[in-house]
């Protein structure tokens, strides 16, 4: 089960890079507050990708060699984070994500 959510979250944040993104058991990237449990099963991957479609959904413009190649730069507007103007739920989403993967290494 565990293989096929995986599965469809790749997909998804292939299928709609430019609009929020909304996950079976997570919820979406900007309406809905995303908690470590609801995270912890993710490997780094997954979860580098979760709190990247947050940035790239926000118009950030990616500087790292891997996330321009995932993401593309081609509608970016900010070439610096601390400009990006997130939601509080945006912004936790980020720091809850974030947190997970301090906790796992990543």
């Amino acid at each position: 089960m565990r293989k096929l959510f995986y599965a469809c979250l790749v997909a998804m944040l292939f299928a709609t890079p430019a609009t929020a993104a909304c996950y079976s058991g997570i919820g979406c990237t900007d309406e809905d507050w995303f908690e470590e449990d609801d995270l912890d099963y993710l490997k780094c991957g997954a979860l580098w990708e979760l709190r990247n479609v947050i940035y790239h959904e926000r118009g950030y413009c990616f500087k790292t060699k891997r996330a321009i190649n995932y993401f593309g730069n081609d509608e970016c507007e900010y070439d610096d984070a601390e400009d990006i103007e997130f939601s509080d739920v945006e912004w936790n989403n980020i720091t809850v994500i974030s947190d997970v993967e301090d906790y796992k290494g990543c």
